[in-house]
Parts: C-alpha cells; sequence; structure tokens
C-alpha cells in the first residue's frame, strides 16, 4: 500500500474564472490524471507528488496559489479505512484471507452492529444477503440481475409483499431501485445500500409506515453493481473506480459503468484513451454490468409486470441530490417541479438526522463549474468530465421513471472516498431518512413525520453506533432558507399518475 501510494497526493483545486476551468480540464487529459471530485467550485485531484510540478506548468498563473492538499498522508488514510483484521492480511499478501460470516438464527443488536461497524468485502457481503432472505422469508428474496465480466453473480434484495388475492387482475408492481457501487472505490454507497435494506426489512411490522412502503412497493437493494471491481478495491488497489473488463489496450482495463448507458451515450472523447478514469468503451452498454442491468430492468417490465417508479443511485462524495440531466445543463425534464420538490423534502429529512446538509440541482449543473447569471441562468464552464451515457439520465428518460435521483453522500472532501467506518451508521441514517421520505412522497400520505419514524427505527437498528460532523459543502439550492411550507411533505395522489412529456425540453 505504500509502495502504490506513498508518493502521492490529493488536492484541490479552487476555481474562479472561466479560463482557469478550460486549462485544468485540458491539464488532466495530458497527464491523464484521476479526478475524485468536481462541482461549481471545486476540484480534487489525485496525482503522484513528482507530477505536480507538471501539473502546474500546464495552468494559468491564476491557479499557481489556488489549490489546497486534502490529505497529509494518503496512503495512511487508504490503510486505516480497511477493517483492522484485514489490514493486517494487507500487510501479509501471502497469509491473505477472507473472513466469513456465519449465518444464525440469533438476530441481536450486537449482531447488527459489528456488521455495520467496518466495511465489508463481498465474501462477507454475499453470507448476510443470503441471511436475510433465510430470517425474513415472507418479505425478503435474494435474486440476481446478472453476471459480471469476471463471471460474478450481481446479487441484490427484493423486499416486498405482494397481494395474496389472486382472484382479482393485479396492476403493475411499483418498484424502486436503490443501488450503490457502480464505481468500486465508494464503500460507503455499498454500506449504505445494506443499512438501508436492514432498516426496512426489520422494521416490516412494526412501523405502520415502514410496512406500507413494503406493502406498497418492490423495493429492490443492488449493494454493489460492479462487483468486480469492489472486490478489486478488497485485494488489490483501494482507488480502482472501474469494472474490470478487458479494453483494446492489454494495460488498460475497466470502463465507467455510469457512462456506459445507452441515452446521449457520448464516449467520443475517452475512445481513444481506454486508460481514462471515464472511458466509457466504444460504444453505448458495451460494459458488461450495465447491459446486463438494462437487460433485467427491461424484462421485469416486460415479462414480470413490474412498474419502475424510484431509481436511487447511490454514490459518493461531495453530499449532493441531483436530477436529471446529466448528459446536458441546457436541457430540462419534463417533470422539473415534481423533481425538485421530491428532492428538497428529501435533503430536509437528512438534515433532521444529523443536521447535515445536502445540496440540491441537476446532476449537469452539480458537476461542472460555473456563475450564475440570474435566477434561471448559469453560465457553463467547461466540464472536468463527459456526463453522457449515464444510469440517472436512462432510467429518467428511457424507462419513464418519474423520479430518479443520484445521491452522492458524505463527506465533502476531508476523507472522499476513504470514509472512515465511524461514519457508515451515521450515513446509513441519513440514507434511510431520505429514502424513507421517498417511499411516502409516492404513496401521497399527508402528515407523515418521517424524522419520528426514522427516529424510532434507528434506536433499534444501531444502538452503540457512533456518529460524526462532517464539513459541509456551499449550498446551490438552501433547505434551510425555505419556509417548512416550501418543503413539502407528500405528493398529492393525483400527481404521481401523471405521466410527462418524455419528449426533450429546452430551457429558453
Amino acid at each position: 500500500m505504500l509502495a502504490r501510494y506513498g508518493g502521492d497526493a490529493v488536492l484541490r483545486f479552487h476555481i474562479r474564472q472561466k479560463e482557469d476551468a478550460k486549462a485544468l480540464a485540458e491539464a488532466v487529459n495530458v497527464l491523464f490524471l484521476d479526478v475524485w471530485e468536481f462541482n461549481t467550485e471545486w476540484v480534487d485531484i489525485r496525482l503522484a507528488k513528482d507530477v505536480i510540478l507538471s501539473l502546474l506548468g500546464l495552468l494559468p498563473a491564476s491557479l499557481q496559489k489556488s489549490h489546497t492538499p486534502l490529505m497529509h498522508d494518503l496512503a495512511q488514510t487508504i490503510f486505516e479505512s480497511y477493517p483492522s483484521h484485514f489490514s493486517d492480511d494487507l500487510e501479509q499478501p501471502s497469509h491473505h484471507t477472507h473472513r466469513g460470516f456465519t449465518p444464525s438464527l440469533r438476530k441481536t443488536p450486537d449482531e447488527t452492529n459489528i456488521f455495520f461497524q467496518q466495511y465489508q468485502p463481498l465474501s462477507v457481503i454475499l453470507p448476510w444477503l443470503r441471511l436475510m432472505e433465510s430470517l425474513f422469508p415472507t418479505h425478503v428474496r435474494l435474486i440476481n440481475i446478472g453476471m459480471t465480466y469476471e463471471g460474478r453473480d450481481i446479487p441484490a434484495l427484493r423486499v416486498g409483499v405482494h397481494p395474496t388475492n389472486v382472484e382479482k387482475p393485479m396492476d403493475p408492481r411499483k418498484t424502486i431501485i436503490v443501488a450503490g457501487g457502480s464505481h468500486a472505490r465508494e464503500w460507503i454507497s455499498t454500506s449504505s445500500v445494506n443499512y438501508v435494506a436492514f432498516s426496512l426489512i426489520t422494521e416490516y411490522g412494526k412501523l405502520k409506515q415502514i410496512t406500507n412502503l413494503v406493502e406498497e412497493f418492490d423495493w429492490i437493494f443492488i449493494p454493489t453493481l460492479n462487483p468486480d471491481g469492489y472486490v478489486f478495491t478488497w485485494e488489490n488497489d483501494r482507488l480502482w473506480r472501474k469494472n474490470r473488463q478487458q479494453t483494446n489496450l492489454r494495460f488498460c482495463k475497466g470502463l465507467d459503468l455510469d457512462r456506459t448507458y445507452g441515452f446521449e451515450w457520448d464516449g467520443h472523447a475517452t475512445k481513444s484513451n481506454p486508460c481514462s478514469e471515464s472511458f466509457s468503451g466504444e460504444g453505448p452498454f458495451q460494459g458488461v454490468e450495465s447491459s446486463r442491468f438494462a437487460n433485467w430492468v427491461k424484462n421485469e417490465t416486460e415479462q414480470n409486470n413490474a412498474k419502475f417508479v424510484g431509481f436511487l443511485d447511490l454514490h459518493s462524495y461531495s453530499q449532493q441530490i441531483l436530477y436529471p440531466y446529466s448528459y446536458s445543463c441546457s436541457s430540462a425534464p419534463p417533470s422539473l417541479e415534481n423533481l425538485e420538490e421530491l428532492a428538497l423534502g428529501m435533503a430536509k429529512a437528512i438534515r433532521h438526522v444529523n443536521s447535515e446538509k445536502y445540496t440540491i440541482t441537476s446532476a449537469c449543473e452539480g458537476s461542472v463549474m460555473g456563475k450564475s447569471k440570474g435566477k434561471k441562468e448559469f453560465d457553463i464552464w467547461p466540464r472536468i468530465e463527459t456526463g453522457g451515457g449515464s444510469a440517472l439520465d436512462w432510467f429518467y428518460h428511457e424507462m419513464n421513471v418519474t423520479y430518479a435521483y443520484q445521491l452522492k453522500l458524505r463527506d465533502t472532501g476531508s476523507y472522499g472516498f476513504l470514509l472512515p467506518s465511524k461514519n457508515i451508521v451515521p450515513t446509513g441514517k441519513e440514507v434511510f431518512a431520505a429514502i424513507t421520505y421517498f417511499g411516502n412522497y409516492l404513496l401521497g400520505n399527508k402528515g407523515v413525520e418521517v424524522s419520528d419514524i426514522v427516529e424510532k427505527t434507528n434506536d433499534q437498528v444501531a444502538q452503540s453506533a457512533l456518529s460524526s460532523h462532517v464539513s459541509r459543502p456551499v449550498s446551490l439550492l438552501d433547505v434551510d432558507s425555505l419556509p417548512n411550507s416550501m418543503v413539502p411533505e407528500t405528493l398529492d395522489e393525483e400527481d404521481t399518475s401523471e405521466e410527462p412529456d418524455w419528449e426533450l425540453r429546452r430551457k429558453r
């Protein structure tokens, strides 16, 4: 670990003008740098310390001193992100072993806390998923979304209770997907999917509102859409991002799965560079895992009477709630007002848990630098990475999923992808609050106090878990500044049934 990352650093560049954004974007492409995160104010980049002078030489004078280091010892921070028993194995790779997870019919708070006190490898997650199915057979089923490039299953939990009246014709089953781990190194997204799944599963039949959510919807929880990459982060490279698919360059493996979907795929910028962290292949759906996930979704719709009404794609980091579109900042989604309305409610639900702020904007505007020119205008500066081919846009536009979001979880840069494990439970609570609100919003229930539900559930799910304070981002849409009357509790029943015009609407 020290040999791989001992000479690396993570720098945050503060962008103040369009020329700076353009120069930095060009330098990133020339030097093949690993961009960790970028938004309207800053760009985080990992690079070798001996490359810093080369990078600065490509940048204008305005950026020469407009950067700060985020981590003093990247290698040590990586080392500390692994569980203690796993860290010992990393020091002695010849004796590397996986700790197993032995299913037991005894379900105790201590057992629960142990699972969520540390990040877990796939070899532990898989038995845990089977355990959930065996302990709660009335409303949990372990399913397989498809097979990865390296031949692993993409496991998921289907949580829901179906009507038993077979004589009555069944309407399409409303289904919500909660997915994580498209980018392998974003471990907090995987642990948060598991936390939310566990909370929903164990509180069914105990809390009325949670019971309603399980009875009214099918919930699909996918801990990682990129199992190959996730395993690679545990066994070889903690900061691996892409899948493990072979490209046309033998020594540059992997595609960025969240840039390989078919809607507005735009891989021309990276087509000739498989070594790029955002390489999206040579054509739409070339990513094995994204292709099989999309085929599974279509098959559920066409063959299994499913109607997907929600898609929540968990990522890290920067604490943002992003809605379509990602591919372009000039295209407004047809259901923009409802998307913003629900996002405001989710952000408020999150803030009620640990006082953490999540900003709200479109996925495009949330990942580009620029300045506001007015209430409805935004001057877009050059993008660091393309935004086409995202799962978010594909679900929203191609599958007509009215409520599709990408949630970028903790933190805002202090640790980035290497968020300490003490944040697993606090972040899980925040995501559970958001998703509970999400479900109740779609149900159209009036006066639902989601914060009360979440508080009761969290006390039972993780009694001894610790929370931690993480720095907050600059708000694009500040929920705190809004009166309660402007943050909706739910969506009217009539609104949920409306089908928006799925032709793209251009901003004027």
